[in-house]
């Protein structure tokens, strides 16, 4: 069983920072994470990526965080990290971390819950 879990959301001013992390846990050994990546969607809005570490293409990042977001893996935790800076409101969505997960056993896509951002004055 493959568990995947953010935290780091919160209410943060326009122009704040805020540190996302995602951590993914399994009954088994984990082999691999080939593809792992942060998706948010908001009211009205369509999940967009945010950004993604994946074995084929590398870092991704989604054209409205370039420059602003920066996304890291540690690897021997399993863990992703998504530092946002310059935050402004069109930052507020609900942010979900997305991990492809092989195991001895099997390979699955999983999602986490998500946490919150909020940008706001």
């Amino acid at each position: 069983q493959v568990q995947v879990v953010e935290t780091g959301g919160r209410l943060v001013q326009p122009g704040g920072s805020l540190t996302l992390s995602c951590v993914v846990t399994a009954t088994e050994m984990i082999d691999a994470i080939d593809d792992f990546g942060w998706y948010r969607h908001a009211p009205r809005i369509q999940r967009e990526m945010v950004a993604r570490i994946s074995r084929p293409y590398g870092t991704e990042y989604g054209d409205s965080v370039k420059g602003r977001f920066t996304v890291s893996r540690e690897s021997a935790k399993n863990t992703l990290i998504l530092q946002m800076n310059n935050l402004t409101p069109e930052d507020t969505a609900h942010y979900e971390c997305n991990a492809v997960v092989a195991t001895p056993t099997s390979t699955g896509t999983y999602w986490g819950q998500g946490t919150q951002v909020t940008v706001s004055s």
